[in-house]
């Protein structure tokens, strides 16, 4: 798995880089700035001026580098020193002499606000005033400054992190006193508040490069935070016998549908069998099952007493995996149903929606979850489940002490849908798009994650695999409809596609 760490990490494992490889510190600069020079060669014409902004720490040394690497490559390179009263010190300051030495870009001091430069509209600002090591919001000269980069016209580029961005827990800072970056080319680990969807606007499209820290280092440093890409999820997919048959595969239980929602359970349904369960069950309302046995015919109906709700449920022993909520409603005689199902203790448990909304009115019944029962809430529902937050960092964290507290798997929706397990640990997912955004998105994530479920996968193999392949889907869907057409019933057809892909 790609870990996650935080800024305070990332310095110590820089440290660790310089003693161990070892490079001096001048040269592992050099380095990173070559990865950012070379994303700007290939993305960014010559005939665009490149204004670089420059702080007095590490980030600032890095653009002291960039502009001179730049000119070198022919780039009109203009470049403005926040003047902080002090010199540069340590590679900073050998990178400012180097440029001076170069001179092909002159470097001009901002003392105040008359120094601040009018910005071509077609020009690139590159952001390099402050980077991941700070800790306490802007104030003075450089808050100016920063509003004064932010009603220029032109784009930015933030080196690292935009300039005022904590790289973890924002709850203090204001938001409108930072850099709103274009682009942000980040160095060999994503922060952790890259994840967060308050800070989008912020970052613009993010992307990591490679510098070569020390392999030694990245290992032995402990997080409980990772990503999810191709290489980390692959491997849990696991390879079909030959001699295998429906049986192997586990036998899945969906309750789900009320008069009016069936929609909910036929997408959940189709989900389900799309992922590769042998058998499935939907336990329906009455009125339902007809719906549901022409929509999805490889699917058996178990057909509730009530003509419009869940009020009962099948003999779990036959079933492997059981998932509950889509379309289900909210009535008292699906809230008792509920309690009753959670006493019974499934084998293996995934809740959403309405099975999520009538957990969350009665709070004592979450010591009735089986462990390592799966959650998949959206923001709202979780916020529901577990308290109001005011910022994500402290969601997250809520989102972990909720799954430690109750050993729960906790997956919630979103851009970068979050895993969170009774271990602490944090998954981030990096597949998906916005035009999964839809009606129904939800409910086959659903039937996915019951499916894998069913078919034996671990509860956290099975959330880990089922948000990854559900994005991916997504992602293929994409490519055929474009985000604004895309809707649920193309993402369960695109999943064989994104089956393929991920053995690939």
């Amino acid at each position: 798995m790609k870990k996650v760490f935080t800024s305070q990490q990332i310095a110590e494992i820089d440290q660790y880089t310089i003693k161990n490889e070892p490079i001096v510190d001048i040269d592992l600069m050099e380095r990173a700035s070559l990865q950012i020079v070379n994303w700007l060669i290939q993305n960014i014409s010559n005939e665009r001026q490149l204004c670089f902004f420059v702080g007095p720490g590490n980030n600032g040394g890095d653009a002291l580098a960039i502009a001179r690497l730049m000119a070198e490559q022919d780039y009109s390179c203009q470049l403005y020193l926040l003047d902080v009263g002090k010199p540069l010190k340590g590679s900073p300051a050998v990178n400012e002499k180097r440029l001076k030495e170069q001179g092909k870009v002159e470097i001009r001091h901002i003392q105040n606000e008359s120094d601040f430069p009018a910005i071509p509209e077609t020009a690139l600002i590159v952001d390099g005033l402050f980077g991941s090591g700070l800790n306490r919001p802007l104030d003075g000269l450089a808050v100016k400054l920063v509003g004064h980069l932010n009603s220029s016209p032109a784009e930015i580029l933030a080196i690292d992190i935009p300039s005022g961005l904590f790289g973890e827990d924002n709850s203090i800072n204001n938001l409108n006193e930072v850099v709103r970056a274009n682009y942000t080319l980040t160095f060999q680990f994503p922060k952790l508040s890259f994840f967060f969807p308050e800070h989008e606007p912020i970052l613009g499209q993010w992307e990591v490069l490679p510098i070569g820290l020390h392999k030694d280092a990245i290992q032995q440093k402990e997080t409980p935070y990772y990503f999810l890409d191709e290489s980390s999820v692959s491997p849990i997919l696991k390879k079909r016998a030959n001699f295998s048959h429906k049986g192997t595969y586990g036998h899945a239980l969906l309750i789900a549908g009320a008069y009016g929602k069936m929609g909910a359970a036929v997408l959940a349904s189709k989900a389900c069998l799309r992922s590769g369960t042998g058998l499935l069950t939907a336990h329906v309302p009455h009125s339902g099952s007809p719906i549901l046995q022409v929509a999805v015919p490889e699917a058996m109906c178990s057909i509730d007493a009530s003509d419009l709700m869940f009020t009962e449920f099948p003999d779990l022993e036959q079933f492997s995996a059981v998932g509950l909520g889509p379309g289900l409603g909210q009535k008292p005689n699906s809230q008792r149903a509920l309690k009753e199902l959670l006493m019974a203790k499934p084998k293996a448990l995934v809740l959403d929606a309405d099975a999520l909304n009538i957990l969350s009115m009665h709070k004592d019944w979450y010591d009735f979850l089986p462990e390592n029962s799966i959650l998949t809430p959206h923001p709202k529902e979780f916020e529901r489940l577990a308290g109001e937050f005011s910022d994500s960092y402290t969601r997250l964290q809520m989102q972990r002490d909720f799954s430690q507290k109750y050993k729960v798997i906790i997956v919630l929706k979103g851009a970068f849908t979050s895993i969170s397990c009774p271990d602490g640990k944090v998954f981030f997912n990096t597949t998906g798009n916005p035009g999964m955004a839809t009606a129904g998105s939800g409910d086959v994530l659903t039937g996915i994650v019951l499916g894998l479920l069913a078919q034996r996968y671990s509860p956290r193999e099975a959330a880990l695999l089922a948000v990854y392949l559900h994005g991916l889907a997504g992602d293929v869907a994409k490519e055929t409809f474009g985000q604004e057409a895309l809707i649920s019933s193309d993402i369960v057809d695109s999943l064989g596609q994104a089956f393929c892909k991920l053995k690939k």
